[in-house]
């Protein structure tokens, strides 16, 4: 059975018409942005970073702050998005900065829950590089949180992977934190 199809029943069974006007196109639509949202699940790590691996003395901190996200809640698949911060210590190879947005979204793009979204994109980080340590923050509204249950409006979830340094090394870890803090 098509997912439209399934759509389609679904309308029926909360007691809508799929045929009126406005509900016509509602199966396809559902269908194309599901398919959209969930195109995480047919993206490869190694084809998005595409080579994007370069070597460089680089030994500081690289942070790229503020990406972007949007994910769906596994549980209620309800959205929740929000803000990623990504940090590594290079170790001679550095990533193409447009990359991190991009492992970001490969991982968004699924079925998920922000505590394993971000320890999925920390384990990528350090998979490509092997850096001394990578550390990912990551905050997010939950519209499963805010629409339903308890309706809190105003709350973010904030979650962590602490890898290498980042989690052995205090000045390492606050040095981080403090560079990420308020954006």
């Amino acid at each position: 059975m098509r997912m439209r199809d399934l759509v389609e029943e679904f309308l029926t069974h909360i007691g809508e018409d799929p045929k009126r006007e406005g509900l016509r196109k509602t199966p396809q639509r559902v269908e194309d942005v599901v398919s959209f949202l969930t195109d995480g699940y047919h993206q490869d790590l190694s084809a998005i970073v595409n080579g994007a691996i370069f070597t460089e003395k680089v030994d500081d901190m690289v942070i790229v702050r503020d990406i972007e996200f949007f994910s769906l809640c596994e549980h209620h698949l309800l959205p929740f998005y929000g803000k990623c911060h990504i940090g590594y210590l290079p170790t001679g190879k550095i990533l193409g900065l447009s990359k991190f947005p991009r492992i970001v979204e490969m991982f968004s793009r699924r079925l998920q829950l922000q505590e394993r979204l971000t320890n999925q994109i920390a384990t990528a980080v350090q998979s490509m590089l092997n850096p001394r340590g990578v550390a990912v923050v990551m905050e997010a509204a939950h519209l499963c949180m805010m629409m339903r249950g308890v309706e809190k409006q105003g709350s973010t979830t904030v979650t962590s992977a602490l890898l290498g340094d980042f989690r052995e090394d205090d000045k390492t870890r606050n040095e981080f934190l403090r560079l990420t803090e308020g954006s």
